[in-house]
């Protein structure tokens, strides 16, 4: 049985009368890649600096493996932090970032030596000890600090944003790196971004968090194929969410007909919201596939079209094709029951009644 590391139990925070962190529940296992994906302002960072020991918690309690540290200073917690701007030392040489906390403890200098090596070494960068933080790249300078805060063995690796400052390619670059770098070493690695594509393709489970609580949590797959609600759904790659009602089980109805699929558990007529990712949409003749859509918009990204369309509902259909259509053109869009995805109603409600006031089943 894996161990849990990290556990939330009902935590809040408040700064004044701002709630930032609203019944946080949750538990880290060791050795695994956990992100903290949301929007700006979800308190994801603030989790984060609530287990470094940065900043304390309005009620509730945080254990390390079990053990309560709510009161526990953040020098004594067996975590390290790598910031977003990275903090080094200016000042400082590679090696001698790499070294500041082992020489804190007054290890013996041959210790550090070769505790410094081996860090370096593990993010590619033996042979640059003697290179001002200057001279660096900011992928190398993210190295650094990544080997800094590895060298004192913590636990817990906390990472908020490190990416962020990246430019595209080399920000994928670092992502696979990262991913490596958490397998090679086998610590638990707790990631923080807003990039979605970027918690995707590096974690081992996701926590999606929105104002303040976490909505959603498991494996990339998992949230990506089955989201729990509008938000995740949207906020989760890019979806077409369509107003409809659940006739029975494995019938749903919208665009004004009946359609087949996988999901069953529903009030016959219950209003739910269809979501259908554009990647799993096929471009067909009209009246060929089971929605015919106008195209609206077309932008060629390389490797595909991304392409907008509105059907005889006026709902927004997007879909990623590798063949081209043309602006106003009318097509058809076919799919299988599989690639449907049925979502209870659950948020603006208000907004998506408004929708069912035009929907006719």
């Amino acid at each position: 049985m894996t161990k849990s590391v990290i556990e939330f139990r009902q935590v809040n925070k408040s700064f004044d009368e701002t709630k930032v962190l609203n019944e946080i529940d949750f538990e880290i296992e060791a050795g695994k890649f956990y992100t903290l994906l949301g929007p700006s302002g979800c308190g994801k960072t603030t989790i984060l600096r609530i287990i470094a020991g940065f900043s304390d918690v309005t009620s509730g309690d945080v254990l390390f493996e079990g053990e309560k540290v709510n009161e526990l200073p953040a020098n004594e917690r067996q975590v390290n932090t790598v910031f977003q701007d990275y903090a080094l030392f200016p000042h400082l040489n590679v090696f001698e970032n790499v070294a500041f906390g082992l020489e804190i403890r007054k290890l013996k200098k041959a210790t550090i030596k070769a505790k410094v090596e081996e860090a370096l070494k593990l993010v590619h960068l033996d042979g640059y000890g003697r290179r001002e933080i200057a001279e660096l790249s900011g992928g190398q300078q993210q190295r650094v600090a990544i080997a800094r805060a590895i060298i004192n063995e913590p636990k817990v690796l906390l990472l908020d944003e490190p990416l962020s400052a990246l430019d595209h390619k080399l920000r994928k670059e670092m992502q696979g790196e990262l991913r490596d770098l958490q397998r090679r070493l086998g610590i638990t690695f707790i990631f923080v971004t807003h990039d979605q594509e970027e918690a995707l393709a590096m974690s081992d489970q996701i926590f999606v968090m929105n104002a303040g609580k976490i909505l959603q949590s498991g494996s990339p797959v998992d949230i990506y194929d089955e989201p729990i609600n509008h938000f995740v759904a949207d906020f989760i790659g890019e979806s077409n969410i369509i107003p409809g009602k659940m006739k029975q089980d494995y019938v749903v109805n919208f665009d004004g007909q009946d359609f087949e699929c996988v999901d069953a558990g529903m009030k016959p007529n219950e209003s739910v919201e269809v979501v259908i990712r554009p990647e799993d949409l096929d471009i067909t003749l009209i009246d060929t596939g089971q929605v015919n859509v106008t195209v609206d918009k077309q932008l060629f990204r390389g490797v595909d079209y991304q392409i907008t369309g509105h059907d005889v509902m006026n709902n927004e259909w997007k879909i990623n094709s590798i063949h081209p259509t043309k602006i106003g053109q009318t097509v058809g869009l076919a799919f299988d029951p599989e690639d449907i995805h049925i979502m209870r109603y659950g948020e603006a409600e208000d907004d998506f009644d408004a929708r069912l006031e035009t929907y006719d089943d």
